[in-house]
């Protein structure tokens, strides 16, 4: 084992049996800078695709928000998925573009986004409750990266009911 390896065991998310499992070698030969922004892009793809699995579980369910037909953006011959599906897109994109940004440089972990702002009484748990929820979220997120992978070719394929899914 080398020692870049090595040196991210105690990360969070490095997770039994496998550790830190970095299998393309991305952050060998690199500081710890490159590996905090590969954790924070990690983090807020696990948060988009959390996102993505309950908007599409929403809808699969049959539940559409009011003005879903938006006829400021001319999609009248598009489906009814598409069209309510891009403006929901456009405005999360928009809205995690620009606040999911460290704007005070007063992050205490990557993918913190407080900027001094909230607080829900974070700062007075303790490191391993924090450390704890963190692992929490990183693991929900990279089973929601699957999770909507796995919808979206299951989808293409055309058999959603044969894995227990509804068809929207």
């Amino acid at each position: 084992m080398d020692t870049i390896t090595t040196s991210y065991q105690n990360e969070i998310g490095a997770i039994a049996p496998l550790g830190f499992f970095d299998p393309l070698g991305l952050v060998k030969d690199e500081s710890q800078e490159k590996f905090d922004h590969l954790s924070e892009v990690e983090i807020r793809h696990g948060r988009y695709a959390m996102l993505a699995v309950t908007g599409w579980l929403t809808t699969a369910a049959g539940v559409r928000l009011p003005g879903m037909g938006f006829k400021a953006l001319l999609m009248e011959g598009l489906p009814s998925e598409v069209r309510g599906t891009i403006p929901l897109t456009l405005m999360t994109v928009f809205c995690l573009t620009v606040f999911m940004q460290d704007t005070t440089g007063e992050n205490a972990f990557p993918g913190d986004y407080r900027n001094g702002l909230i607080n829900f009484g974070w700062d007075k748990q303790t490191t391993e409750w924090q450390n704890r929820k963190r692992a929490i979220e990183l693991n929900n997120g990279r089973a929601a990266q699957m999770g909507i992978l796995g919808i979206m070719i299951h989808e293409q394929l055309g058999n959603l009911n044969d894995i227990g899914l509804p068809q929207p």
